[in-house]
């Protein structure tokens, strides 16, 4: 039998391969749960598992920003990661960043990863954000695993007569669909149509430069 520093290690491995594959939002959360059920529910262990996940998965979006660092020529062509660079530095970055993070399934901090490797952002910062975005993200999915409410899911996995690895599967190719499917689309007029609503401002409010 595995000793617990090993099954930790092999733990905090998938979630870095996990969030090193761009879209495919795999669960390694189910896989924490598990790992977490086989050695003992209590708060050390709990606090641990979140610990190593949300380690691994951080340590997995370098990867990526590294690959888009790699492809960075090909990549600013693209008219949605220009709009990303206008972006980058701001407090709002950091925060939309964290939502990204933090959304359970969809791997939406992909897309921030690749904008921000390929106009060559501040990594560090983007690190520790994501980082407690995960801790959240980590805590709050395996609390909701372990609590059964994750119920559903196995439910409609044995109605539509699928296994574990066929789901994945199907996830997976859905999540590159929707990938592709953003990068191409043109952001630009979605994103300054959101800039003019949240700058209006009431007439008589104080101007901000």
């Amino acid at each position: 039998m595995l000793s617990v520093e090993v099954r930790l290690l092999l733990l905090f491995l998938v979630s870095v391969i996990s969030n090193a594959t761009a879209f495919f939002g795999a669960a390694y959360t189910f896989i924490a749960t598990a790992e977490l059920t086989a050695t003992g529910v209590n708060l050390d262990n709990f606090v641990l598992v979140v610990f190593v996940t949300a380690a691994g998965a951080t340590v997995g979006k370098i990867v990526i920003y590294l690959s888009a660092v790699s492809f960075q020529e090909s990549l600013k062509r693209n008219r949605n990661v220009k709009l990303m660079g206008t972006w980058l530095g701001r407090a709002g970055f950091f925060v939309g960043l964290f939502v990204a993070a933090l959304i359970p399934a969809l791997p939406l901090d992909d897309y921030v990863y690749i904008g921000a490797g390929a106009n060559g952002a501040k990594l560090a910062p983007m690190l520790g954000v994501t980082f407690l975005a995960k801790l959240l993200k980590s805590a709050f999915e395996i609390l909701l695993e372990l609590s059964g409410i994750l119920e559903v899911s196995r439910l409609t996995r044995h109605l539509l007569g699928l296994s574990n690895l066929e789901l994945s599967i199907i996830g997976s190719a859905a999540f590159v669909v929707l990938g592709i499917v953003i990068y191409k689309v043109n952001w630009g007029p979605i994103a300054s149509r959101v800039a003019r609503l949240v700058g209006r401002r009431p007439a008589a409010g104080p101007a901000i430069g």
